[in-house]
């Protein structure tokens, strides 16, 4: 299973697919919108934008709960925090404020990491002549992270066989043998898939000094000017604000 998710990562779907750099585009707009704006409209609009592309690339279950989550952190930060007092209250801020600002790029980054493969990311890397510098360690990096967490999910079945799972209270039982059952096994995982990830970029011909061929097809499409517009719209919006 790690060998295939070292191979590949998962396509995009074909009935709505964006461009790579109209992915990173809009993660860099909904990112700096966000953090940084006030007015709740705008907000609203830059975060209605991933959990959208989450259910045009058929991800209902994740769009669903994110949107839920997402819903209840607006409400709170709206309507609770002038209402709260104390200790809540900064409880009731941290929470919502974190969700209400953070999670909105975090979906953008689960849309661009679950729907571009490694190919479509260098091919897009190399159309906008970025470095090989920058362009071999973000590729690594594309598949670290979802590969650790299909190696998390494995040992997590696996403790489960063994009837090691934080459900039957052995975590307060016995928390250091919970960590020494789930943590050790990951770090190990880690410093292997490091390894193996690596030597995948150079067999892909990565570090050549020569220029790749790709079979991708990338490209921009009505789709990425709609969005791009409506991102660059909001942005401007934000900054007049």
């Amino acid at each position: 299973m790690m060998q295939r998710e070292l191979l590949k990562s998962a396509g995009a779907n074909t009935y709505f697919k964006l461009d790579p750099r109209t992915k990173l585009l809009l993660m860099i707009m909904i990112n700096a919108t966000i953090f940084g704006g006030s007015a709740v409209h705008i907000m609203l609009t830059m975060a209605a934008i991933p959990l959208f592309l989450l259910l045009a690339s058929k991800k209902t279950k994740p769009a669903l709960y994110c949107a839920l989550a997402y819903t209840i952190a607006a409400l709170s930060h709206e309507f609770l925090i002038p209402v709260t007092h104390g200790i809540l209250n900064i409880f009731v801020v941290m929470l919502s404020g974190m969700l209400y600002r953070i999670m909105p790029g975090i979906i953008m980054g689960y849309y661009l990491v679950t729907t571009t493969t490694v190919s479509e990311f260098v091919a897009s890397m190399e159309r906008m002549h970025v470095s090989q510098k920058i362009i071999i360690p973000m590729s690594v990096m594309f598949r670290f992270f979802p590969t650790i967490g299909e190696e998390a999910r494995a040992i997590n079945d696996a403790m489960r066989m063994r009837r090691v799972s934080f459900g039957s209270g052995s975590f307060f039982k016995n928390p250091m043998a919970m960590l020494e059952y789930r943590l050790v096994p990951l770090l190990m995982s880690t410093v292997k898939i490091g390894e193996e990830l690596s030597a995948a970029a150079l067999t892909r011909g990565l570090g050549s000094p020569v220029k790749r061929t790709n079979i991708c097809k990338i490209g921009f499409g009505i789709q990425d000017i709609v969005l791009s517009t409506a991102a660059v719209a909001a942005f401007i919006g934000f900054l007049l604000h």
